[in-house]
């Protein structure tokens, strides 16, 4: 089960790889969909007859695609009304899903072994530096292979 588990955060990651250099895209302040519309000098009647809506639908489309209240489902119409492929994802912000579930898990670890350790100096049984970070490098390990549910609170 465990092996399952971070076979589907590789598989994962092979996936997001791809959109990796999306990250340094920029959108356009007014949306894609005006943006593109306007590069291809098509007027708001002349994308509204590919949609069967209105001019006033497409003012609409598009604001509501600047304000980020568009759903992915209109996205895609507008898509294929200009024969454009719709692609959505996400990008992880620092790395792999994989190097997120470390991060996440060394955070716990570190939280659940100095507290333990605070509870032993308080009775006069701290461990020292090194022991700490080896407990903690351990926890973190075991942490993750069991891909714990608190990993997220």
């Amino acid at each position: 089960m465990r092996n399952t588990k971070k076979l589907l955060i590789e598989q994962l990651d092979q996936k997001l790889k791809l959109f990796q250099k999306t990250e340094q895209v920029l959108v356009p302040n007014k949306g894609w969909i005006k943006a593109i519309r306007t590069a291809l000098n098509m007027t708001m009647a002349q994308l509204g007859g590919k949609l069967n809506i209105t001019r006033q639908g497409v003012n609409s489309i598009e604001e509501s695609e600047a304000k980020g209240t568009i759903s992915l489902n209109s996205l895609k119409e507008v898509g294929e009304a200009l024969d454009l492929k719709f692609v959505y994802g996400y990008v992880p912000k620092d790395g792999t899903i994989d190097d997120l579930v470390n991060k996440k898990a060394e955070k716990l670890a570190r939280k659940i072994v100095l507290r333990t350790d605070q509870n032993m100096k308080l009775e006069d049984q701290g461990i020292g530096e090194e022991k700490i970070s080896e407990s903690i490098k351990d926890l973190a390990n075991e942490i993750k292979r069991e891909m714990r549910k608190s990993l997220w609170d």
